[in-house]
């Protein structure tokens, strides 16, 4: 395959992003966009994209509302003409240990990280079903398979996810729909730079997670909107109940300390 093929192995694919107004929903929506997708975005602030020059169509929903989903979803089908991708990205963070965060704060982080993908799913199942090239890409972490201080909460959700993913792989591959998740290191989005700007030293809280990972540098959310492409590509169509590290090596590497 050429790469002008490749460049629009999404032609024609009708993509429903959630949270895709910023960071790394927005990074993949406008790639997919780019290699001929039709593209739907929902998400709580859809009027962020106003400032981009990626034709994308936007929606408001609350993933934590499965009316608000519905309805969402429902319009974005209709205009886009069907449905054939979903990426689940909508999320939140917290931090903190179990000790950290009262029962609310759980019932709230995870309604939105895990039940969210939920109620998403659940309204695009049956369009997807009508697609013979559907796929489900649902946005995880790093958290979900490696012990991070402070993270108790999101870490759990995050695991929750991965377990998700593959059982909804398993309950919907002989219906012809791959369902795979993509698990970024630290990434170098909105919510991260929010994180670092409530901290007494942000440049130093910056240099600690950039040494974390391997390569050295936080993840950008262009290279984990690159994975998620390629999970959700055609060409992809022998991939279903993977995890796709995009982590800087954060996962699987353990380098002695410079200078040893």
């Amino acid at each position: 395959m050429t790469d002008a093929q490749h460049s629009q192995d999404f032609g024609g694919l009708k993509v429903l992003v959630t949270g895709g107004a910023s960071g790394i929903g927005r990074a993949t929506a406008e790639l997919l966009a780019a290699r001929g997708a039709q593209v739907a975005v929902l998400d709580l602030n859809p009027e962020a994209l106003k400032d981009g020059d990626t034709p994308l169509l936007a929606y408001r929903a609350d993933v934590t509302d499965d009316a608000s989903v519905r309805e969402a979803v429902t319009a974005a089908v209709a205009d886009l003409g069907g449905l054939d991708v979903l990426v689940n990205n909508a999320g939140i963070g917290a931090q903190g240990t179990v000790e950290d965060n009262d029962d609310d704060e759980w019932h709230r982080v995870l309604d939105v990280n895990v039940v969210g993908m939920v109620r998403t799913t659940r309204a695009a199942l049956p369009h997807l079903r009508a697609s013979d090239r559907a796929a489900i890409v649902n946005t995880c972490s790093i958290a979900a398979t490696a012990g991070l201080p402070q993270r108790a909460l999101y870490s759990a959700t995050k695991g929750a996810v991965y377990s998700l993913t593959l059982a909804m792989a398993a309950d919907h591959v002989r219906e012809g729909i791959r369902v795979n998740c993509v698990n970024p290191g630290t990434a170098d989005t909105p919510w991260v730079g929010r994180l670092l700007d409530a901290t007494d030293d942000p440049a130093a809280e910056r240099a600690a997670l950039e040494a974390r990972q391997p390569t050295g540098r936080l993840v950008s959310a262009d290279e984990v909107a690159g994975a998620i492409a390629y999970l959700a590509s055609p060409l992809s169509g022998a991939t279903t109940g993977t995890a796709l590290a995009v982590d800087g090596g954060m996962q699987g590497l353990r380098l002695r300390p410079v200078g040893q």
